[in-house]
């Protein structure tokens, strides 16, 4: 039976704090499970306005109404108010969402800090970021993190490296059609990157007259046409919150259409490893995003 697999990024102070509760309360309707990754370190929301001259990005804003779904006190923050530490100040929501039996990992540790500047720094600046996301995440959770999901699907060859250093099996940091094993300065890493194949919900909103009362339609058809194995991103600040109608939608439909769903560790578990391709480490275009992120090659 083919699966969906849910990874849920969480961005933001108000995203952990009101989104992610939302989303459990959602999933346990269904009997859904799912992979929350978090963002451990300062919430600095309101640095993503500096994105206002990347081609596309006003573009994107006016299709998914921002201030709507963020709200202007989370777009303060890190411009006229001080990012609240998230790992800090949301710890227990945290805790909470690992104790009810969802699987937890790493977003990032600052969101924007790491979004608009990785591609092009160090192993020293990469190193520093990974590793205040880690042991933050250990003081949390008590234990290592399992895997990572990067932010805005953005990394460099020495994060991946990193992982493999942590000893991580598998992680999610681009976009792509399936599992495989990515390669860097050609040589194939350790862990797999079970990429995102599915469009999310802010890529298809606004485009081609889609909107909330119908964009659930168009991926679930996209999902009713395909076989295989799906893994979906989306966003606890969205459909933790505005979008949590359409995200029932799609619980419903996927259910109805006869798909599991699962965390990212129970799909790297199915996985015969041995017989996964290699991709080298890419950067492409997304329709419906602003910018490259990371992608596998076709």
């Amino acid at each position: 039976m083919a699966r969906i697999v849910l990874k849920i990024d969480v961005d933001t102070l108000r995203g952990t704090r009101q989104g992610v509760p939302n989303l459990a309360r959602m999933l346990d309707r269904y009997k859904a499970r799912a992979t929350f990754l978090f963002s451990l370190g300062p919430d600095h929301t309101g640095w993503a306005l500096r994105r206002v001259f990347r081609p596309g990005f006003l573009k994107k804003v006016s299709r998914t109404s921002v201030v709507e779904h963020y709200g202007i006190r989370q777009l303060a923050y890190g411009v006229l108010l001080p990012g609240p530490d998230i790992g800090v100040r949301a710890a227990s929501e945290m805790r909470a969402i690992h104790e009810a039996g969802f699987e937890c990992g790493i977003h990032t540790w600052d969101h924007v800090y790491w979004q608009d500047n990785v591609r092009r720094q160090s192993r020293e600046w990469t190193a520093r970021q990974m590793q205040k996301s880690y042991e933050r995440f250990a003081d949390i959770f008590g234990q290592a993190p399992a895997t990572h999901g990067s932010a805005g699907w953005q990394m460099n060859e020495h994060a991946f490296a990193q992982l493999d250093a942590w000893g991580m099996r598998y992680a999610s940091d681009g976009r792509g059609h399936a599992p495989y094993r990515p390669v860097v300065g050609n040589r194939m890493l350790a862990h797999v990157q079970l990429p995102t194949t599915l469009p999310t919900l802010d890529e298809l909103l606004g485009v081609d007259d889609l909107d909330a009362t119908n964009v659930a339609s168009r991926l679930l058809a996209a999902t009713e046409r395909n076989p295989h194995d799906q893994v979906f991103t989306l966003h606890a600040e969205l459909e933790g919150q505005k979008l949590a109608p359409v995200f029932e939608q799609l619980l419903a439909g996927w259910h109805a259409q006869g798909r599991t769903f699962a965390t990212m560790g129970d799909y790297h578990a199915a996985l015969d490893r041995d017989s996964l391709p290699s991709y080298p480490v890419a950067w492409g275009e997304i329709p419906g995003r602003s910018g490259e992120l990371i992608v596998q090659p076709d």
